[in-house]
């Protein structure tokens, strides 16, 4: 497996965004063609709808049920590590940080996590900034 880093992040899942979005585009894609061409424009209307409607439904749904239950798990992990390293609770301070912040510090090593949470309260970088400084990055192979 390739060694993650900020370029390389991005994760894609080969069902959904190779097989079923671009057959869903493409039956759309047709809908939207007979709407113009046939005589039964309602109907054509209505079969596009649909499939936009199932575009939306799922890009939505697959993103909200592994999103909240992800960010549930990177905040609890990022409390136990900032706990095994500071032996302090993380939710002391982790309300005054977003969630682009918060889950941005997951790529940073142990090494350099008490760093960067200092530094996000000295020069208030964001969850960008944060990850393009990190010299060790620690790979999240397992994210949706």
């Amino acid at each position: 497996m390739e060694k993650q880093s900020f370029k390389n992040h991005v994760r894609y899942y080969t069902p959904h965004h190779f097989v079923y979005y671009p057959i869903i585009l493409t039956l759309l894609a047709f809908g939207i063609y007979f709407i113009f061409s046939s005589e039964d424009k309602l109907i054509w209307t209505f079969i596009s709808a649909v499939f936009v409607v199932l575009f939306w439904l799922a890009f939505m749904m697959r993103q909200h049920y592994a999103l909240t239950l992800q960010n549930r798990i990177v905040r609890l992990e990022l409390r136990y590590r900032y706990f095994a390293l500071t032996w302090k609770k993380f939710e002391d301070i982790e309300y005054q940080l977003t969630d682009d912040k918060l889950f941005a510090l997951r790529f940073a090593p142990d090494e350099e996590l008490k760093e960067f949470i200092e530094k996000i309260f000295l020069k208030n970088l964001s969850g960008t900034e944060i990850k393009k400084t990190i010299i060790h990055w620690k790979g999240d192979y397992e994210r949706v």
